[in-house]
């Protein structure tokens, strides 16, 4: 195998792996990986545009986060408001049922990223993130995690 080729299975893999694990963790709550970017997104970001919450989601391309929020609008945890800026404009924001849930995702998300430091201790992880990050800023959604890492 290839270089390159593993690289692009191992990359898949722990993908993979990492969402199986933090959607079993989510399930409880109601929620898929996907939504719960959306809310921990708009969690520290709020309010915004959907074209604006497009530019921060791996999980969608930020073409269709649309339909990602209509469903967590119909669920209660997203409200669409007027921009108090200009009335053209619609922006997103979580209503209190959606702020509760936030916390418990945050907590899901936190053991994944306790296993993943538990199986990565003592290896060269600032190296791999660098290789990682060059690879990733080539992609759409590596250029999205640039944005959300300020």
């Amino acid at each position: 195998m290839e270089q390159a080729e593993e690289l692009r299975f191992l990359i898949l893999a722990i993908q993979r792996e990492g969402n199986r694990i933090l959607a079993a963790a989510l399930r409880p709550l109601g929620l898929t990986p996907s939504q719960a970017e959306v809310l921990s997104v708009l969690g520290t970001r709020a309010p915004m545009t959907l074209s604006g919450l497009g530019d921060m989601l791996v999980c969608e391309t930020s073409a269709s986060p649309s339909r990602l929020v209509d469903r967590m609008v119909g669920m209660g945890l997203v409200a669409r408001k007027e921009s108090s800026a200009d009335r053209r404009f619609i922006t997103l924001d979580l209503t209190p049922a959606g702020r509760k849930l936030l916390p418990r995702v945050k907590a899901a998300e936190e053991e994944l990223h306790q296993e993943l430091d538990r199986l990565t201790h003592g290896q060269p992880i600032a190296e791999a993130l660098t290789a990682l990050r060059a690879v990733a800023a080539a992609f759409p959604s590596g250029r999205v995690l640039e944005r959300r890492r300020g």
